[in-house]
């Protein structure tokens, strides 16, 4: 690799960096299709709808590396890239994800998700605003309030996989694959999103770092977008795959599951300071939430255009961001 980088005239560092970058996007992109086809054949097995499956686990596996950094960040007593690590990973999935999915196929809106988990995911935006800007900071017991919702927002998940639990005749249309080739799948798919995005994220730091730009933007930009790489993966992945309901709960049930685990778990190692830079950043995700809410309850889809609108929309901020 040394003697490669030198024949060219290549930085040692930055070569590094750019080969990290690219075994980082194949572990993303293989490891979210084994993800994706493990998850659908859970789904297919138990008789659960794909939308459920997307809330939960795909959400949660695809949520591996927000949850790692933002809890390394907690034991570093580090928080401020905490909670901009979990906030731009929310808008990035809102936006970039479910914009990136809608340019490939319409995104059809399940009406009952729309009407539950997508205002419950604006409501755990809205509630941490609230606990953020009125103590500037989120305290132990707010933190184990968040904890707290997540458990009951998990038990609700296994009554509505339980109702929703498809007829039995039905396995005939499905081809189901092997319960140890899923668990290979499902594992073996979610450790490969994991190092796939730490790989992007600490290649694209360096090679960030060696353009000159600060810590603080690297943070909100590179490190946000790097960790939220997952669920753009699998997301598109799941969406070319028809798994349309899967692509649109992966990011739902994220977006739950970085407010009300990640940092709930972060509070709970170490309070989470607040500036006035992330009470703007959530302000502009529950806004951009009610923007994607009424694209999707308007058409019961989000079109191509709309997709395009927020991707727009995501530029909008990221130019925002770099200049304030």
């Amino acid at each position: 690799m040394q003697k490669a980088a030198q024949k060219w005239g290549i930085d040692m560092e930055i070569f590094k960096a750019v080969v990290y970058l690219l075994l980082g996007f194949v572990l993303l992109i293989k490891g979210a299709d084994c993800f994706v086809d493990g998850s659908s054949s859970v789904a297919k097995r138990l008789h659960v709808p794909s939308i459920v499956i997307g809330l939960t686990i795909v959400a949660m596996g695809t949520s591996l590396p927000e949850c790692a950094v933002s809890v390394t960040a907690s034991i570093n007593n580090n928080n401020t890239l905490a909670i901009s690590n979990a906030v731009g990973s929310n808008i990035f999935n809102l936006m970039v994800v479910c914009g990136a999915c809608a340019l490939f196929a319409p995104l059809a809106v399940n009406t009952k998700v729309f009407k539950k988990e997508f205002p419950f995911s604006i409501i755990c935006a809205i509630l941490l605003l609230g606990l953020g800007y009125l103590q500037m900071e989120l305290g132990h017991i707010d933190s184990i309030i968040l904890v707290t919702i997540f458990v009951v927002y998990l038990i609700w998940m296994i009554i509505s996989a339980k109702k929703a639990r498809t007829d039995i005749s039905q396995e005939e249309a499905y081809k189901v694959i092997p319960v140890w080739k899923t668990i290979l799948y499902i594992v073996g798919g979610a450790v490969a999103i994991k190092y796939g995005g730490d790989f992007v994220v600490d290649g694209a730091s360096v090679v960030a770092g060696k353009l000159g730009l600060s810590q603080t933007l690297i943070g909100l930009t590179v490190v946000a977008l790097g960790t939220s790489l997952p669920e753009l993966v699998t997301s598109i992945v799941a969406a070319k795959k028809n798994e349309v309901d899967m692509a649109l709960g992966n990011v739902i049930g994220s977006n739950i599951f970085n407010i009300l685990f990640v940092l709930g778990i972060s509070g709970v190692i170490s309070p989470v300071a607040f500036m006035m830079d992330n009470i703007i950043d959530i302000v502009i995700l529950i806004i951009m939430s009610i923007f994607v809410w009424v694209f999707g309850w308007t058409k019961k889809e989000i079109s191509r255009i709309e997709g395009i609108i927020m991707l727009l929309m995501y530029v909008v901020y990221l130019v925002y961001i770099c200049i304030r």
